[in-house]
């Protein structure tokens, strides 16, 4: 159960940055923690929210590359950001995109980075592959949909069928309707699957990939290791990298230069953080949830 109630301030101690919170991003795991489902790893109670924007308040010993009065965007390492103010480290920080506003920037750290990191870093995505992304209207997948269009591959964009117009009007090349039977000019046309949605019903994914093509997954997913052995394909394990400030520099880089939108779907106040979990948990959201602090 979510409580909106008074905590204390907290203090940016060494390369820490003291934030006033602007807006939050909404995550998944924000209600998976919540709902227990990330097993122990985090105590009840906790403040949700990970991806922050805002302002810098103040910062601790040993920052140089923040002030007061910057704006600002990134993730906390602990979740927190459902607040007026939260510490963030310095590395975990940049300034904000000047393009857009601070709803639009607290949508961008996790799902940006880690768009980024499973395209270009696991599945090392080069321009001239094919890359099918699954959940390919969802947060991370809307972003990873542009950057790898920016790349040069041709993308198979995979949602629900009311999602087909929005993800051409994205640059998709290509629309697989998940509820349907794989077309069959998509079968072993692909480089490397994206999973963004996973789930119990994700094995029609290794259908999809040429013989030494990679599927990578950064949610839990039910993907035969014999099928995937047959097909000559691999599955990556799901990773979870630190975001630093070089990796939000270069997404702010192509915000700013119209390369990557951001799509919100919908917008809550911090009194009405449980309504956005509610809705992330419906899975029908289309681009970013974001929580309005200021």
């Amino acid at each position: 159960m979510l409580r909106y109630e008074e905590v204390p301030i907290p203090a940016a101690g060494k390369d820490e940055v003291l934030v006033r919170v602007h807006a939050v991003g909404v995550n998944p795991g924000d209600w998976q923690i919540r709902s227990g489902l990330a097993g122990d790893r985090f105590r009840l109670p906790y403040i949700p929210g990970w991806d922050v924007s805002g302002v810098v308040a103040s910062v601790g010993a040993g920052v140089t590359s923040f002030h007061p009065g910057d704006a600002v965007y990134g993730m906390t390492v602990n979740s927190g950001g459902c607040a007026e103010y939260v510490v963030v480290p310095a590395g975990n920080l940049a300034l904000k995109p000047q393009s857009v506003d601070f709803v639009e920037a607290a949508a961008l750290p996790q799902s940006g980075f880690t768009a980024w990191h499973a395209l270009f870093v696991q599945g090392k995505l080069e321009k001239g592959q094919t890359v099918l992304i699954n959940g390919a209207a969802g947060g991370v997948g809307h972003l990873a949909v542009q950057l790898a269009r920016w790349k040069g591959a041709r993308v198979i964009g995979a949602a629900s069928a009311r999602n087909e117009p929005y993800l051409f009007d994205l640059g998709i090349n290509a629309f697989v309707d998940y509820t349907s039977i794989l077309p069959a000019e998509i079968e072993q046309s692909v480089d490397i699957v994206l999973d963004t949605a996973g789930g119990e019903k994700v094995e029609w994914l290794l259908n999809t990939l040429k013989p030494g093509g990679r599927l990578v997954p950064i949610t839990w997913g039910r993907y035969s290791s014999d099928n995937a052995a047959k097909a000559s394909v691999t599955v990556q394990e799901i990773q979870y990298p630190q975001i630093t400030t070089a990796y939000l520099d270069e997404l702010t880089r192509l915000v700013n230069g119209g390369q990557l939108n951001i799509t919100i779907d919908s917008v809550f106040p911090l009194e009405e953080t449980a309504k956005a979990h509610e809705k992330s948990e419906s899975r029908r959201a289309r681009g970013k949830i974001v929580i309005r602090v200021l």
